[in-house]
């Protein structure tokens, strides 16, 4: 697997949708983030977006592996790439936000990421269409943070 940044404009934009289901979210963050590729071949197999937020911040925008190659890793390497990568651009502290259930929570978790706040109905003030997991619907969103 190679991953490599590209431009914001070629950000594989159907497979971000994967992890955030908004066009509009996406292509605001897009704009002022870096978008990095994982590629098999010739094969577009994940992606995530990090953006810098200021003060040592960097948050972990979006994260994604097409579903034909989710449970093989690779959003583990991915992950481990974001956090290597935020490191090398002077984060003290790397943050994201996630639904408060699901296997993202302890994907996250296992990588070491802590939960450090919890944004109440976030989901539906910030979203026209309700979300839905497992029959749950997303209301609350977790902010998790690893610090360097």
């Amino acid at each position: 697997m190679f991953i490599k940044l590209v431009p914001s404009a070629d950000a594989p934009l159907d497979l971000l949708l994967e992890a955030d289901p908004s066009t509009d979210t996406i292509r605001r963050y897009l704009a002022s983030s870096s978008c990095y590729v994982a590629t098999i071949g010739n094969e577009t197999v994940g992606a995530y977006v990090i953006q810098s937020m200021g003060d040592g911040i960097h948050e972990l925008m979006n994260i994604a592996v097409t579903p034909a190659h989710q449970g093989k890793g690779i959003g583990a390497k991915l992950l481990e790439h974001a956090v290597n990568m935020a490191r090398e651009l002077g984060a003290r502290r790397l943050e994201l936000g996630t639904g408060t259930f699901g296997y993202q929570l302890t994907f996250y978790q296992r990588a070491g990421f802590r939960v450090v706040a919890v944004e109440r109905d976030y989901f539906l003030i910030h979203y026209d269409e309700p979300i839905y997991e497992n029959g749950i619907q997303h209301k609350d969103r977790l902010r998790l943070a690893l610090k360097y």
